[in-house]
């Protein structure tokens, strides 16, 4: 593996989110250590009732009505997540120059929900097209998220979306520390966003792969690693952070929250859907080896476990492998308080995780009544938090289909 000592250290200065059980980390924290989830019924066009990860957040905090009818609801949350991030990082943008300033948004799709919208409306004028938006277009390229974003806070420099399936939130975050290692920006806002609720086709998808979770209270229906887990929660959300150079942190003064330690993505090139625990063990090996770190220094494993019967499986053998005689290493799970967030999930899960490098208290995987044993992991915290001795570093996971892995290892900054 190509030596990285000699690259700047990356840190994140700042956190901006929403999900369906907070809107702030505080309140997110705070209701992951009193086992609340942010599940609750739903019921969309064509498919009906199901249930759904739903976010609340003030969406004319930071918008104005009019780029509100304009914009994506994945714009919306970009948005509200990367203003949050920069008050919370309490950086000056305009200090920075913000054509220095970068934005990168990792995301499991996007369009799908303006075009059901559009389909739909032009079905009330019998398919005439004369009554398509003419908003239709910079709505559904793939850069929207990341575009809406410079657009509302005057950000010149560069943008994209990552488009990386489920695992996307990760990744945009490896790819803000990368620009920044590379001297393309002195600033980045990164991690991913979900508009996917908003799209009946998911739902319908998932239904006929037999993927969809059920259960009478929809507070229990994701329950990774239970032995009556029967599928995913569709959910929506983002989170964002403020990323910069450690020594450009310091010298602002900055609260510097973690420093990002080492990364690795891989993919399994073996199945549309199901994951190949080979190529996840390699890929969290691959980012072990980057950090400088074995496996016995990692205190949390934040997993990627979406709630199916063969996903969890897949995965807990590989980090079974990985991890299996580690005495020092917690296994936790989000997904089971706020569903499957796709695009979001690895920085809404690394966000979730975050505060135990300060308080060393691990949230739980809730709704696991009867641990799958299949799914048995030493070290899994399951139901109630776990009061460690202190948390220096964790390992966060997201996979995604078409075989895309990655995993990312933050630590305890050693100044602030």
């Amino acid at each position: 593996m190509p030596d990285h000592s000699n690259k700047p250290r990356i840190v994140i200065t700042g956190v901006g989110l929403t999900s369906p059980n907070g809107n702030d980390l505080e309140t997110y924290r705070k209701n992951l250590l009193a086992g609340v989830s942010g599940v609750s019924p739903y019921e969309i066009r064509y498919f009906g009732e199901t249930v759904a990860g739903q976010c609340d957040f003030d969406n004319k905090r930071h918008q104005s009505r009019k780029s509100l009818r304009r914009g994506t609801r994945a714009g919306s949350v970009a948005i509200y997540c990367a203003n949050e991030a920069v008050q919370s990082a309490g950086i000056d943008l305009d200090a920075v120059g913000r054509h220095n300033v970068g934005v990168y948004v990792g995301t499991t799709e996007h369009g799908n929900v303006e075009t059901e919208q559009q389909i739909y409306e032009i079905s009330q004028y019998d398919y005439d097209t004369s009554y398509w938006s003419h908003h239709h277009n910079p709505r559904t390229v793939a850069n929207n998220p990341a575009g809406e974003v410079t657009l509302n806070m005057g950000i010149t420099g560069p943008h994209y979306a990552i488009g990386g399936a489920c695992a996307g939130g990760n990744l945009g975050i490896i790819q803000g520390a990368q620009m920044l290692q590379l001297g393309e920006v002195d600033v980045a806002l990164a991690g991913g966003v979900s508009e996917s609720i908003h799209t009946f086709g998911i739902f319908a998808s998932f239904k006929a792969e037999g993927a969809l979770g059920e259960n009478v209270d929809p507070s229990k229906v994701s329950r990774p690693f239970d032995r009556d887990r029967n599928g995913i929660v569709v959910s929506e959300g983002g989170c964002l952070y403020v990323l910069e150079r450690y020594d450009d942190a310091v010298k602002r003064g900055a609260n510097i929250i973690c420093e990002l330690a080492g990364w690795h993505v891989n993919s399994d090139a073996a199945d549309f859907v199901l994951p190949l625990p080979e190529r996840q063990n390699q890929c969290m090996r691959g980012a072990l080896a980057r950090a400088g770190m074995a496996p016995d220094d990692i205190h949390i494993v934040s997993t990627h476990a979406t709630s199916t019967p063969q996903g969890d499986i897949q995965e807990s053998g590989a980090v079974r492998e990985v991890f299996g005689d580690s005495a020092s290493t917690n296994i936790n799970n989000t997904k089971s308080y706020i569903g499957h967030t796709m695009g979001a999930a690895g920085s809404l899960e690394l966000a979730g995780n975050l505060p135990s490098l300060v308080d060393g208290v691990v949230h739980p995987t809730i709704n696991v009544d009867n641990l799958d044993p299949e799914c048995e992991v030493r070290g899994l915290v399951i139901n109630e938090p776990r009061q460690t001795g202190g948390v220096e570093t964790i390992l966060n996971l997201s996979f995604g289909m078409l075989g895309i892995n990655s995993a990312l290892v933050v630590k305890r900054p050693e100044t602030n």
